[in-house]
């Protein structure tokens, strides 16, 4: 029998993968009759012990680690490159290229780097590495600035130790760290990439598609939207915790496409499988799936600047979302359970909350209850605000991001439906979506924020305070502004003392929420599909660590 190429195999991969929603059954069924086809598509050869297979709906948007800001590009830049600190498998902050901290002052820490470390490249990895590498994520154009801002100024003592004065104090000064990849100084200046790459304006730069970290892998291939190919670091510093030496990612964006190539063989881990499919999962020989929330929450945003509607159609050229009836209407209007149970499959944790983990606004229950699902109420909102007939709005979101994003988007204009608001969704591929609302060219948008910093500092600055300098408000896609709130985050943002600081938050989250800039849907719930031979570590940041992979042959 011929073999195809895998370069092949991915075109063919990807014209069965066109996103569409297909109803459970007919998906399974198809994924059934896929995985009979696989073997004779992609061949006869198994995957090798130690080479392991994934997939996931979507592809990294970059390689350049400063670019963007997005769990699933994170994750796959982090098996290359490096920060200052790191996380263990239960969040914990432990020692990553730097091997020791001290906090010399309240507005001064000093730094141990690790020695003998080295790019994959065989350039040493020094202090002027570090100073490099955060001044470069403070650049416009990342979307890390935000933190790299956060940590103050690097300054080099000697080669392996280096400061940080900051201008205030910064309570979670390390979870910040834990944002920052460090790249060579040298690789950057000889392939002309000092600045992050422009990916919101489509630029191409060799950091995109090229790697040169110290971490226990190496990007040996990079082919967008195709496939993207790893290679273990002989040369790391650091202890193997797994056993694979090769892995082979492939964005497959059909749900049934997906779970065929897993039941066939040919993929040996899916990192998104869809809510429906789980319970066939379970009962699948050969076949694992682990489960658990995930630190994130899932939102609605609208523009609340403008005051005329980018994509809309509203009687009097008006802005709807300026008026708080009308953000409070559309919040009332969601039939929050029914999503749950009907389009998640139970697997979402429906909030009121605007932290990623219930942690950070303390567990406190107030906090977290969510306005009740009221049509009438919400009707008679809408009629006081003036739009007893509705209006019409553009509802953008991801098609591949998020656990069933475009399938909750079409609920939601359902629903919305009911209280008159048409809504056109404009689901597209994240690469698309993100540069989008990074240019504010949005009227309503659906977002997830979330990661492995469950403290409310990550959310408050970056994504709900007003838009300012050194990259604050940055993820504000709606440009609120709300003076009251931001100077209570603001406060909370540099408070040393942990109760003040907690007082601070909740004040802060309350009027938020009081003013619903954004409209809360639920945490995911995320779950992981592996072969039986295959182990992996599920991390409520959804985030994949391939030195922590093993394979048994089969």
């Amino acid at each position: 029998m011929t073999t195809l190429p895998f370069r092949s195999i991915s075109v063919r991969l990807r014209a069965f993968s066109r996103p569409g929603p297909l109803p459970g059954p007919a998906a399974l069924a198809l994924a059934l009759a896929l995985a009979a086809a696989l073997p004779l598509l992609l061949g006869s050869t198994q995957a090798q012990a130690q080479t392991l297979r994934w997939a996931s709906q979507g592809d990294m948007q970059t390689a350049d680690p400063h670019s963007q800001n997005e769990i699933f590009t994170n994750s796959m830049n982090g098996q290359v490159y490096e920060r200052l600190v790191s996380r263990d498998r239960q969040l914990n902050i432990v020692p990553g290229l730097a091997t020791e901290w001290t906090q010399v002052k309240p507005t001064l820490w000093r730094l141990k780097l690790r020695q003998g470390v080295k790019f994959q490249d065989g350039t040493p990895f020094t202090a002027d590495d570090v100073v490099f590498s955060i001044n470069r994520a403070k650049d416009p154009y990342s979307q890390i600035s935000v933190y790299a801002q956060a940590v103050g100024t690097p300054r080099k003592v000697d080669d392996h130790t280096v400061e940080f004065e900051l201008d205030k104090v910064n309570p979670v000064f390390l979870q910040h760290l834990d944002t920052l990849f460090i790249m060579s100084r040298k690789w950057c200046e000889q392939h002309g990439v000092v600045k992050p790459q422009n990916f919101k304006d489509k630029q191409e730069t060799y950091a995109a598609t090229h790697a040169n970290g110290t971490g226990p892998f190496m990007m040996v291939g990079r082919e967008p939207g195709i496939r993207t190919t790893f290679k273990r670091n002989p040369a790391w510093w650091g202890k193997a915790e797994g056993n694979v030496q090769d892995a082979v990612y492939t964005p497959i964006a059909n749900d049934a496409t997906r779970l065929a190539a897993l039941v066939s063989g040919e993929i040996d881990f899916v990192l998104d499988p869809s809510p429906r499919d789980i319970p066939k999962l379970k009962q699948t020989a050969g076949i694992k799936v682990q489960e658990g929330p995930e630190n994130r929450i899932v939102f609605i945003g609208m523009d609340q600047a403008r005051d005329k509607l980018l994509y809309g159609k509203v009687p009097g050229d008006r802005n709807p979302f300026k008026d708080l009836r009308v953000r409070q209407a559309l919040y009332q209007a969601i039939d929050i359970q029914a999503l749950r149970t009907k389009l998640m499959n139970g697997l979402s944790l429906p909030t009121g909350g605007l932290t990623p983990s219930p942690l950070g606004a303390f567990n406190d229950p107030s906090l977290e209850t969510r306005l009740p699902y009221d049509l009438a109420a919400a009707r008679k909102l809408m009629g006081d605000a003036g739009y007893p007939d509705g209006f019409e709005v553009t509802l953008d979101c991801t098609n591949n991001r998020y656990i069933n994003d475009e399938r909750i988007c079409l609920a939601l204009a359902s629903m919305w439906a009911q209280i008159k608001v048409k809504v056109k969704v404009n689901a597209q591929p994240r690469v698309l979506m993100f540069p989008k609302l990074e240019k504010l060219d949005t009227s309503l948008y659906m977002y997830g924020w979330g990661g492995s910093i469950t403290d409310a500092e990550t959310a408050l600055t970056p994504l709900m305070r007003n838009r300012g300098e050194k990259s604050v408000g940055q993820y504000n896609f709606g440009n609120w502004k709300d003076d009251k709130f931001d100077q209570i985050a603001a406060a909370s943002s540099e408070e040393a003392d942990p109760k003040k600081r907690e007082a601070l938050i909740k004040a802060a989250l309350r009027e938020f929420r009081a003013q619903v800039h954004l409209i809360p849907l639920h945490r995911q719930m995320i779950p992981w599909a592996t072969r039986a031979n295959v182990t992996v570590t599920h991390r409520p940041d959804n985030w994949f660590e391939l030195n922590w992979a093993s394979v048994k042959a089969r």
